[in-house]
């Protein structure tokens, strides 16, 4: 762990704000950052999330995401001096216990920027070019999703399709978990579940279930009879896949396991699976 920040100094670039209070309406995007559900309503309704860490930041903007502004404590605004010359957004700079303050827990890499949301493409405009996809069923754990999404970015999955009752990549927990791959990999979200998969065999994708089946091949198996387009489709943590999407699907799959272990965390599951079927 880092230590204590050094006291800040008076701001000498015209570019930084210096904020003291934790009620300044300058800081509204960044109050109260724990209230899940507070934060599931406000921000795709505002068109904003949060990007939380240098590298996280400086992805999110690589990648075409205009920012509304940023807080940073006084560390950060020095080491990021080249960011904040390149953007054209409000810097606030507070100091750690204000930013505690603010957000509602200790902002450990001591940069947060409120980053504008952009429309979602449809699943359908992201298919053509697409020859391995991703089906997250209804996870709901923002970690695991973030994890995943980190995983598809590194592992080289073209796209990550998600049914409606799944969790955001965009919530914070998410994109900080990722290390910004969440604007790497491009998403969409099904309108209708199951029945949308008609749509991935449509585009003559193979359609493939993570499961513990009687009928499941193993991934190996899957592996070798390299489908010119595949899907990979996973359950939520608990409950794994329903079984109208069990039906739906073209194949089941099963990792083989050892030492009397049936399953594993959908995120490591999802990691396997694309290192599996990556393009040799």
């Amino acid at each position: 762990m880092s230590g204590p920040e050094a006291p800040a100094g008076p701001l000498t670039d015209p570019r930084l704000t210096a904020v003291a209070d934790a009620a300044d309406p300058r800081l509204a995007d960044y109050t109260a950052l724990t209230d899940v559900a507070l934060r599931r309503k406000l921000e795709p309704a505002q068109g904003l999330f949060m990007a939380e860490g240098e590298k996280v930041i400086r992805r999110a903007l690589a990648a075409g995401y205009a920012m509304r502004s940023m807080l940073l404590t006084p560390r950060w605004a020095a080491a990021m001096a080249d960011l904040v010359a390149g953007v054209d957004a409000p810097v606030y700079v507070v100091e750690p216990a204000v930013a505690e303050q603010v957000t509602g827990y200790h902002v450990h890499r001591g940069a947060l920027a409120a980053m504008a949301r952009r429309p979602l493409p449809s699943v359908a405009e992201l298919l053509p070019a697409a020859r391995r996809v991703v089906v997250f069923e209804d996870m709901v754990d923002h970690s695991n999703l973030g994890a995943a999404f980190r995983s598809a970015a590194a592992l080289g999955v073209d796209a990550v399709l998600l049914t409606p009752s799944c969790a955001d990549p965009l919530y914070r927990r998410a994109v900080k978990v990722s290390m910004g791959g969440v604007f790497q990999v491009p998403w969409a979200r099904f309108a209708s579940w199951p029945g949308d998969l008609e749509v991935l065999r449509g585009a003559g994708f193979t359609v493939a279930a993570l499961c513990l089946s009687e009928r499941a091949i193993t991934l190996d198996e899957l592996a070798e009879r390299r489908p010119a387009r595949l899907a990979l489709v996973f359950g939520t943590e608990g409950d794994g896949l329903t079984r109208r999407a069990l039906a739906a699907v073209d194949t089941h799959v099963r990792i083989p396991m050892d030492a009397g272990v049936d399953s594993l965390n959908v995120a490591a599951a999802s990691a396997v699976a694309f290192y599996a079927t990556r393009p040799r």
